[in-house]
């Protein structure tokens, strides 16, 4: 499975723009460090590396929302 590198806008809406795609992380993580460093980065917008079978479980990942992990004192 491809690791892909996309660049996601969440302001004023998620909007995901591919990237790159590699076969190893390392070089995968190293274009991803490269282009946090390479850019000025606007607030909201984020570089990031997926593992993923196809592009569109990528984009299906990646639009998923979180939940915040537990905090101390979240077991009331």
């Amino acid at each position: 499975m491809p690791y892909f590198v996309y660049r996601i806008e969440n302001l004023p809406i998620r909007r995901l723009e591919k990237l790159s795609v590699f076969e190893v992380f390392k070089e995968a993580s190293a274009f991803a460090k490269q282009q946090r460093a390479s850019q000025t980065l606007p607030e909201g917008v984020i570089i990031k590396v997926i593992y993923a079978e196809n592009e569109l479980v990528a984009e299906d990942l990646l639009s998923q929302v979180r939940e915040a992990p537990p905090r101390i004192g979240d077991d009331y």
